[in-house]
């Protein structure tokens, strides 16, 4: 019993020390941030497919328009 406390005490310890201490989160967020961002646009994969094929119609559309 006296181990565990101890070793509970020691958890918290270190958890209080390991955000104490700011070295590395810089990086952790851009990970996040990435993770994120990919999550999202697997998500939604298909509408930005279906988005950017319809704006390069457009885009096709009015340069043929334009330099003919």
């Amino acid at each position: 019993m006296r181990a565990l406390t101890r070793i509970q005490r020691m958890s918290v310890r270190w958890t209080a020390a390991f955000w104490r201490d700011k070295e590395g989160l810089g990086t952790l967020e851009i990970v996040l941030i990435a993770a994120v961002i990919i999550a999202v646009a697997l998500l939604f994969r298909e509408w930005i497919l279906d988005f950017l094929g319809g704006l390069f119609e457009k885009v096709e559309g009015k340069s043929d328009s334009f330099f003919s």
